[in-house]
């Protein structure tokens, strides 16, 4: 079931895949947005805040990797990329640039849904006022791990949907190394070295927020043939 109030962004080109996608969204109780290009989805950003942004890769003029990159360094909506290209190293580049998950084309509208709501529910829930905070400290970083809160300092640091159930994850098995197939499972993903090598690439962006020196990680380690481990102080 669809978040009654979840506002979406679809951003396509294409005039008739847009037009699809919205009214199949909406039929699925969705709200529900669309922009024909990365120039007019900056214009609508501006004035609105969306919960979820799905994201065409080729278009022309700003392509959505690029998009994708700009959304990242303001805010930590969730971003779908739907791409033509099956490529891997494509793929890649799109998670690298802070999508949450990629869809090729063509593809059918029940799946962009269920992944849709994957990735709305691994968003971190509102936590009541009066709820005691649980912290984890990590160096500088402190993990509030009921309102799956990031802080560095004063300043709130921005987790995508995935680095979200990442943190969510690891601080539930703190100094318990976790494989790469059981991080793949736990965020509801298919099996596949193409999906490990994904979890790879969110682990290292992850390094980035919250390590000193991310080559060198001493809060989220690698820990040889049995995965990845939270070591919190």
């Amino acid at each position: 079931m669809a978040d009654p109030d979840a506002h979406l962004l679809i951003v396509d080109d294409d005039e008739r895949i847009r037009g699809l996608l919205q009214k199949f969204l909406m039929r699925n109780g969705f709200l529900v947005s669309a922009a024909r290009d990365a120039a007019h989805a900056r214009r609508i950003l501006s004035g609105l805040d969306f919960d979820l942004i799905v994201l065409d890769v080729m278009m022309p003029g700003e392509d959505g990797v690029s998009l994708c990159n700009h959304i990242r360094q303001t805010r930590a909506t969730p971003v779908m990329l739907l791409t033509a290209r099956a490529e891997t190293e494509d793929r890649i580049k799109g998670l690298e640039a802070g999508a949450d998950d990629y869809l090729a084309k063509p593809f059918e509208p029940k799946e962009l849904l269920l992944r849709i709501n994957a990735i709305l529910r691994r968003m971190p829930e509102a936590t009541q006022a009066e709820a005691a905070p649980k912290v984890m400290t990590l160096g500088p970083i402190r993990y509030d791990t009921e309102r799956g809160e990031m802080w560095r300092g004063e300043d709130l640091v921005r987790l995508t949907a995935t680095e979200s159930q990442l943190m969510r994850i690891f601080s539930a098995q703190p100094g318990e190394p976790l494989s790469r197939t059981k991080l793949v499972e736990e965020l509801g993903r298919d099996r596949g070295q193409s999906q490990e090598r994904a979890v790879d690439v969110q682990i290292t962006r992850l390094r980035r927020k919250i390590e000193d020196d991310p080559k060198q990680p001493r809060y989220l380690q690698t820990v040889r043939g049995a995965g990845y481990m939270l070591a919190p102080d």
